[in-house]
């Protein structure tokens, strides 16, 4: 009996022995475990804050990029952005391939086939296509991690947000204007006043023509100019111009865009652009402006440093001309133009889509450093803190000190939402550029494309 019980509390201190066995290697576990999180996260922080001064990442991937880059209000901005990123994304490569000047189609048939690259400079009506057919990513809080967000101007807000509310693209643009330029050189030579008045333009045309000057060339093969001509026409009888249409406002047989299309027409008979104004692209028609062969062009204001450039102190812009005198100086502060939610988006099933949605907020960052620094314009989207390379060009000063007396802006056509109306507008203002084409036809048309 005695010895039963010896084997009994033999057995209990045996057992006893393995528990405290067993929990003294289980602590040490959990030391050791502890003790190699610690270790892991402060070779990470030593890995973060080890990174050379102006690295961001050191992330490694090739990054497919569709990006405007057709002539020097593009290319400089871009080659800019790129040499910037090599030192804070060293291990990033582009692949650029330069955008298409086709309205966006070549961007849906991307989309459609599943070959969206991984980056893609984008306008509104690609945005509300994406949206639907979740082709484009929301980059709310890539924006607020980057402090992209925190740089956009106030006034630019509305390029930022998507009328949702959600951000899909970096701008870098800020609101932007069509200005109507003209040649100070040739109109002086020919002793004609700068018009106030379409009758005034007529006028001027007339002169041109008679001394083998073209009056206004203009790259009718794309279709946003041939709008912006008539958005200029028509904001002189309603402010609200073709955004008011595209806003489904107004429609195209209104009293003041039935007028637009006469006057346009009117224009068009006169002789005030080239003859083949539907085929010219715009390296051929800035070409003629600049060259001297034609007194006056239609383009943006970034257009502003290249005319500079090559036709200094004779180069200037004015207030779009309109039915007389008194509309003239009312129509001052109405300006076509404008801004929407654009630029550079990222394709949601990238296999690098975080890394990608960074690159392009870098990029468009550094697009609105190259465009202050180098291009001679202060109209970006971001508070960026660089000085211009040389002073802005007089005619941006002229339009800078006019800016806050500004009432109203329209839409560019690459900002108008409806996509049908869009299309029809295009088309309609190309077809209208020929003499036979009648406005009748042209707002028929229109109204058409507004009602479907």
């Amino acid at each position: 009996m005695r010895k039963l019980t010896a084997l009994v509390l033999c057995g209990v201190l045996c057992i006893s022995t393995l528990v405290g066995c067993s929990k003294k290697a289980n602590n040490e576990k959990a030391e050791n475990k502890t003790t190699n999180t610690t270790e892991t996260t402060t070779t990470t922080t030593e890995e973060t804050e080890a990174l050379p001064e102006g690295v961001l990442s050191e992330e490694k991937a090739t990054l497919k990029i569709y990006a405007q880059y057709a002539d020097e209000d593009t290319k400089v901005p871009y080659d800019y952005a790129v040499e910037q990123l090599k030192v804070a994304y060293p291990n990033v490569t582009l692949e650029l391939e330069p955008q298409a000047q086709d309205d966006g189609q070549k961007l849906m048939t991307y989309a459609a086939t599943g070959n969206l690259p991984d980056i893609y400079q984008v306008a509104l009506a690609q945005i509300e296509n994406f949206k639907q057919s979740g082709n484009i990513m929301v980059l709310n809080d890539v924006a607020k991690s980057t402090g992209f967000e925190d740089k956009v101007f106030d006034s630019a807000k509305n390029i930022l947000y998507n009328e949702d509310g959600n951000i899909y693209a970096f701008p870098y643009a800020g609101n932007e204007y069509v200005v109507w330029y003209y040649n100070k050189a040739i109109f002086e030579k020919y002793n004609v006043e700068v018009p106030k008045t379409f009758d005034q333009l007529l006028t001027a045309i007339e002169t041109f023509k008679a001394n083998g000057i073209v009056p206004m060339s203009m790259f009718g093969a794309e279709g946003w100019i041939t709008a912006a001509m008539y958005d200029v026409l028509a904001t002189r009888w309603d402010a609200g111009g073709i955004a008011k249409l595209d806003n489904g406002e107004g429609t195209a047989k209104e009293d003041a865009y039935a007028k637009a299309a006469d006057m346009l027409h009117t224009l068009v008979k006169a002789g005030m652009f080239q003859g083949s104004v539907t085929t010219t692209n715009y390296d051929q028609a800035s070409e003629m402006f600049l060259n001297g062969e034609a007194a006056m062009f239609l383009n943006g204001q970034w257009y502003m440093t290249d005319a500079t450039n090559k036709l200094g102190d004779d180069v200037d812009w004015m207030y779009y001309p309109s039915y007389d005198e008194a509309s003239y100086e009312a129509g001052k502060t109405v300006w076509s133009g404008g801004g929407a939610a654009a630029g550079y988006a990222v394709n949601p099933n990238s296999k690098n889509a975080e890394l990608a949605a960074k690159v392009a907020a870098f990029l468009s960052e550094k697009y609105c450093e190259a465009k202050v620094m180098y291009r001679g314009t202060p109209l970006v989207a971001l508070d960026v803190d660089v000085q211009p390379e040389t002073e802005f060009p007089a005619m941006m000063k002229k339009l800078q000190a006019d800016l806050p007396a500004i009432t109203s802006i329209t839409k560019f056509d690459w900002h108008l939402s409806n996509a049908t109306f869009k299309t029809a507008l295009e088309d309609q203002t190309k077809y209208l550029m020929i003499e036979d084409y009648t406005p009748e036809e042209f707002i028929k048309e229109l109204n058409n494309a507004l009602q479907q």
